[in-house]
């Protein structure tokens, strides 16, 4: 089952010489109603000013076009966002060139309200006073708020909408959408002469016809006296998507055969075997044009695990989506292919995980380097609200000239992609669980911060040999198992490192995500340029700081006191 929406629309300037009112709704490609759904829009010019149908046409075209041109990784919120602002700052510009730079209620002004239905949810965008509603059999919910500010009097003016200031602020919300659901989006023209019983006397009257029952609402709230522009929207789901649509269609795609040296398959030439599990197969190939690549197969093992041969679908696509010469890159999709693979560049090098065995107590200055070449990788996936989650040294290659590379995306999240189905959070245990942050554990998901603390356990591993907290944190189930886990200081394995970076790496490693840096930026900067609050002294007590040092010293003195009562004992007799 795919997304199907049935939608009705109309508009008429009423009593008004110009209708400054405009709606839209998109046509959107199969893959884009899979990555970024089905958007529709309507906007209201303000009447006192001569400009705003500019403004009400340029607002909904610029959404309808512009949201389909961001990245597919990307919720809802942030694409709108990030479109309604451009067109914001637009008509905000245009005014401050016309009359609306001394009178706003002359420039280049309009409210704005849209519903992007994706996946089985539909997301509200809205700034001023048109309306959105859900359509109930005797009532009509108000899913929008008004931005008028009321006066002593009775008098209201707008207090935000499109093009009166430079800042944009506006409203989003997202509910989940069950076959059948209906909503209502109209301007201020209709719905102030309009009523429940009036939007289903015209749903009854003209059934699955929307068309028709808009314009029959749009001629009622004229027949009863309205003076303004009236424009009305209705659309009604046909169908939802069942499931999490990957962003390769890969039920066209075969599973492939075992790989051999020399075996031409798909325009590569099979070089040699790199990897065989019982889940995949990783080969070096070479190209017509002679570039090296890593393929990698999943197994007839995979045959029928939807989940990982989704995976298998993604790894390729997020790939091509980050620009960063710290994470893997995919080759190109412009060859059709028969088979499901992905190919990702051939780096000549070595892993993190061998390069920390021939560096056993590498120095600090080596090993910042390595974290801030990993948290710029880290930092390209999240400026597109990607994690990777499953950062390890494995996961980690060093080329010949010591760039650090993130390779093996198959693990990441995608909010965009997520984002329809029920949570969109990255709730899934995807990686290694002694690099996996507490927060995976406990069931609040992963974050940026998460990431981080990834990061700061492969650090203080670089620096030690060792985890902060060995083995503990996968027996995490609950929030009070996080007092429980017990920091094993830095300097406990390495005295010649300097104080405050345990005291960094304490706070980066901390088990409440709250109390760590907030950003992969802080903490890096940290690594180089401690704070104050990283330099003073410790006043942590013993216990904490130094956990095993405290008990060993505790038993030795119980053992000391003990020796001294006895003797005493003895002398006594």
């Amino acid at each position: 089952m795919t997304l199907r929406l049935a939608v009705g629309q109309h508009s008429e300037a009423g009593r008004k010489p110009l209708n400054q009112d405009f709606h839209g709704v998109a046509q959107p490609t199969d893959a884009q109603r899979r990555s970024r759904g089905i958007a529709l829009a309507i906007a209201d010019g303000i009447s006192s000013s001569p400009v705003s149908q500019i403004a009400s046409a340029a607002a909904v075209r610029g959404f309808l076009e512009d949201y389909y041109g961001t990245s597919e990784a990307w919720t809802v919120r942030r694409a709108a966002h990030c479109v309604l602002s451009a067109t914001n700052g637009w008509l905000h510009a245009e005014s401050q060139r016309g009359e609306g730079r001394f009178d706003k209620d002359r420039g280049h002004v309009c409210t704005f309200s849209a519903l992007v239905f994706k996946g089985r949810e539909v997301h509200l965008l809205h700034v001023g006073d048109t309306r959105v509603y859900r359509v109930h059999a005797n009532a009509l919910e108000q899913l929008s708020q008004d931005h008028r500010v009321r006066l002593y009097g009775g008098q209201t003016y707008l207090g935000r909408a499109l093009g009166i200031n430079a800042h944009l602020d506006i409203d989003h919300a997202s509910w989940p959408v069950e076959v059948g659901d209906t909503f209502l989006l109209a301007t201020d023209g209709a719905y102030e002469f309009l009523d429940a019983d009036a939007v289903q006397e015209a749903l009854t009257t003209h059934g699955a016809d929307l068309q028709t029952a808009a314009k029959a609402l749009v001629a009622a709230a004229l027949a009863r006296g309205s003076e303004d522009n009236v424009t009305i929207m209705l659309v009604r789901v046909e169908s939802l998507p069942t499931r999490t649509a990957p962003p390769v269609n890969r039920d066209e795609l075969r599973l492939p055969p075992r790989l051999a040296p020399r075996q031409q398959f798909e325009g590569y030439r099979i070089v040699r075997e790199l990897q065989q599990t019982a889940r995949s197969q990783v080969v070096m190939a070479v190209d017509t044009d002679g570039r090296e690549w890593a393929l990698k197969l999943p197994t007839a093992e995979l045959a029928g695990n939807a989940r990982e041969l989704d995976r298998f679908a993604s790894e390729e696509w997020v790939a091509r989506r980050v620009d960063s010469p710290h994470v893997i890159k995919a080759a190109s999709a412009e060859t059709k292919r028969e088979h499901l693979f992905t190919a990702v560049e051939f780096i000549h090098g070595q892993t993190l995980a061998q390069w920390m065995t021939d560096h056993p107590r590498p120095g600090l200055d080596e090993v910042r380097s390595l974290a801030e070449q990993i948290g710029r990788g880290l930092q390209a996936l999240h400026r597109k609200e990607m994690l990777h989650q499953d950062l390890r040294p494995e996961n980690l290659m060093l080329d010949r000239q010591g760039t650090v590379i993130l390779i093996d995306l198959a693990s990441a999240h995608v909010a965009g992609l997520s984002e329809g189905l029920g949570d969109a959070r990255a709730l899934e245990l995807a990686g290694t669980l002694q690099y996996t942050a507490p927060e995976y554990f406990t069931g609040d998901g992963g974050t940026p911060v998460a990431e981080l603390f990834s990061l700061a356990v492969l650090v203080y591993q670089m620096l030690t040999g060792a985890l902060p907290y060995g083995l503990q944190v996968p027996h995490v189930r609950g929030d009070r198992d996080l007092h429980k886990l017990q920091y094993v200081p830095l300097r406990t394995r390495r005295p010649d490192l300097p104080e405050w970076l345990d005291r960094v790496l304490r706070k980066a490693l901390q088990p409440q995500a709250a109390r760590r840096q907030q950003a992969l930026s802080e903490f890096l900067h940290d690594l180089h340029a401690p704070g104050p609050e990283f330099m003073t002294r410790d006043r942590t007590p013993l216990q904490q700081r130094h956990p095993l040092l405290f008990w060993r010293g505790l038993t030795v003195a119980f053992g000391v006191a003990t020796v001294v009562l006895i003797g005493l004992r003895i002398s006594g007799r």
